[in-house]
């Protein structure tokens, strides 16, 4: 399956349609609520399969990309896929792939998810999208509630280059009649999906407008819906951007409530708050402090410099950091490094990540202790041992990185 990965990325919903038809459209059996968006969708996807599974429902959870192991990508009641149910998903779903037909790695997996989904009788799914969402192989599913996080300019290759392009690939995701659900702030973006919602009768909420929050001092919020008011609610994940997803998942909540969906507030409370997402401002070590976070984009690396200036402004921090070669990286390192007193630049092994030595003079132009280690765990053991236990160690810039971080930390036993 990882050799289908060097034949890149395909649109469209032909193939897909084709494989999951041979296996009489597996995607049927279930509920599912469908998630896009440039950043957290994974979080808000979670909560959700955290909340309906506290509610008493059997639910599967479909994200990419995995940071360790493949069978992260697909989970029943937040336990990974086994090894023997993905062989043998992977066997049902080639079996019926035609000989003239070219599945991509997504393509694949993504029905390999719905085949198990249907397999093991869920009673609901929440799907992340891969890429965008008109064309997404996703976008196959007929949802209960479509989702659109938040947008960015991001894979423009294949999104399109302004924030209109990509709200009409994001918002290819919403169907007829469907409730749609946003946090989208650009006055284009909104503009773009209230006219495909309108387009296709389906109700639109978004946050600031049909559903709000108000931050509190002790990192709780409360929150003013649709139809209801919510106080006293906390998210699991750190970073204050958590907040407005955790808006989005109740919001979802609300109308799954109406649409006569047995949610508890105590479930929707418990969910919410035991929710946890890996690698995604992620403390592995407090001796010294470790925090891992993907940052694979600009928005998202403006987020994680907002953490590190509200609670590390008073420690000394090391960035561990690697980054793919579509990534406004110069962008990226101008929003961490002034945050930080020293940088180590690596390499994952993914074929799309920059050199070190692509990343330095961008890097040098902000900060001067800088060391070039490409190998990712070797980069990771200097940083410990270079550190001092009162200070602390940020690895960002590919969710690929942090995958890899998180295999070293765990495999080296680095942090004694």
């Amino acid at each position: 399956m990882y050799g289908l990965r060097r034949f890149g990325i395909k649109f469209g919903l032909f193939t897909i349609a084709s494989i999951l038809k041979g296996l009489d459209n597996p995607q049927d059996g279930f509920s599912c609520i469908h998630v896009a968006g440039t950043n957290g969708k994974g979080s808000i996807a979670s909560a959700l399969s955290s909340i309906l599974q506290l509610s008493g429902y059997k639910v599967g959870l479909y994200t990419s990309p995995h940071l360790v192991k493949f069978n992260e990508r697909i989970r029943i009641n937040n336990l990974l896929v086994s090894d023997k149910n993905v062989v043998e998903s992977y066997k049902a779903v080639n079996k019926v792939i035609q000989s003239d037909l070219k599945a991509t790695f997504f393509e694949l997996t993504t029905a390999m998810a719905f085949y198990e989904f249907n397999r093991q009788r869920v009673d609901w799914a929440v799907i992340e999208t891969g890429m965008g969402g008109r064309l997404d192989a996703t976008n196959i599913i007929k949802p209960v509630i479509s989702i659109i996080s938040n947008i960015s300019v991001e894979h423009k290759k294949y999104l399109g280059n302004t924030i209109g392009q990509i709200a009409s690939e994001k918002g290819g995701i919403i169907k007829k009649s469907t409730p749609v659900i946003t946090g989208v702030k650009q006055k284009k973006a909104i503009s773009v999906l209230k006219k495909m919602a309108a387009k296709k009768s389906a109700p639109f909420y978004r946050l600031g407008n049909e559903f709000r929050i108000r931050r509190n001092k002790d990192n709780t919020f409360s929150y003013f819906g649709i139809n209801t008011v919510w106080r006293n609610m906390r998210t699991g994940l750190l970073g204050s951007h958590q907040i407005d997803n955790a808006a989005i998942v109740l919001a979802a909540c609300e109308i799954l409530n109406k649409n006569k969906t047995n949610l508890s507030f105590q479930s929707i409370k418990q969910g919410l708050a035991q929710n946890r997402w890996p690698g995604r401002l992620e403390i592995v070590s407090s001796s010294p402090l470790i925090l891992l976070d993907g940052a694979h984009n600009l928005i998202a690396a403006r987020r994680l410099a907002k953490f590190l200036s509200d609670n590390l402004a008073d420690r000394n921090i090391t960035l561990v950091t690697g980054i793919l070669d579509d990534k406004p990286y110069a962008a990226m390192l101008a929003c961490l490094l002034p945050r930080c007193n020293k940088a180590i630049l690596t390499r994952p092994k993914i074929y799309r990540a920059l050199s070190p030595e692509r990343l330095f003079p961008a890097a040098k132009k902000i900060i001067q202790d800088i060391e070039i280690i490409p190998d990712v765990g070797k980069a990771i053991k200097y940083a410990i041992e270079t550190t001092s236990v009162n200070d602390a160690i940020c690895i960002a810039g590919s969710l690929y990185l942090v995958g890899e971080a998180k295999e070293a930390l765990d495999l080296s036993a680095l942090i004694k």
